[in-house]
């Protein structure tokens, strides 16, 4: 599948986490929600999205790596926090965006959609994303590095 990717937000840099911040993050994770996107979703699943499935040309979309239940997504996006694969920039307590891996390998990006509900949606990084294999080596590497 061709994406139209051409440019990546540069701002994008992973959190050096210390212990007291993973504390913090393992914390988040009890609270965090996720709302998905139907722009990446082809069927909509259990994800309750409005429209149902409204898949847009160029997006990447969560059913080509086998993402399909909300609670899946939930998981993924509560790993990725525990593990402290965060942005260095948030709002209030919330980072703009938390990574995950797959455990069949695939690096996800999930955006940060409501800071008052901690509320996010993900997809799948492309493969032209270079941000996507340092996410993947941070995963691999255990997370968080301080």
């Amino acid at each position: 599948m061709k994406q139209r990717y051409t440019k990546f937000n540069p701002k994008r840099r992973l959190k050096a986490c210390d212990a007291p911040e993973l504390a913090r993050l393992a914390q988040l994770a009890q609270r965090v929600n996720y709302g998905g996107n139907p722009e990446h979703k082809k069927n909509p699943g259990d994800f309750g999205l409005t429209p149902p499935a409204d898949p847009r040309p160029g997006k990447s979309l969560c059913d080509s790596i086998g993402v399909f239940t909300r609670a899946e997504a939930l998981d993924l996006l509560k790993h990725g926090l525990t593990k402290g694969l965060v942005s260095d920039r948030s709002v209030g307590d919330w980072p703009k965006n938390i990574w995950s891996v797959t455990a069949q390998g695939w690096p996800l990006e999930a955006q940060l959609e409501n800071a008052e509900n901690g509320v996010y949606h993900g997809y799948p990084m492309p493969d032209s994303d270079p941000f996507a294999s340092e996410v993947a080596e941070r995963w691999a590497d255990g997370g968080a590095h301080a």
